[in-house]
């Protein structure tokens, strides 16, 4: 059961990077400096509802962090402000599919 969800969220992760998402990455500054994915956004965790609108709602996005745990919250807000969000964890799952 728990692999049947892990590859639904997997295949809509790649839907949503096959139309373009937006990479957001929600680590610290000096995180994302010391590494990211091509072509992704940074904007902290601790920033996120101040710089929200400078994403795009029109295009889905997809969150990731280090870990998973900032991600998950970054993609519940984003989510109850009216974003196609899906959360991607970790930097380390994401740059699988990339």
């Amino acid at each position: 059961m728990f692999n049947l969800l892990r590859k639904n969220k997997t295949s809509q992760i790649k839907k949503y990077l096959q139309e373009g998402a937006t990479l957001l990455d929600v680590r610290f500054a000096s995180e994302y400096n010391s590494g990211h994915i091509s072509k992704s956004v940074n904007i902290p965790l601790q920033s996120l509802d101040e710089k929200m609108d400078q994403l795009d709602k029109d295009k889905p996005i997809v969150v990731y962090c280090a870990m998973g745990g900032r991600s998950t919250i970054a993609a519940a807000k984003l989510k109850s402000r009216g974003f196609r969000v899906i959360d991607g964890r970790s930097i380390k799952s994401i740059k699988k599919l990339t």
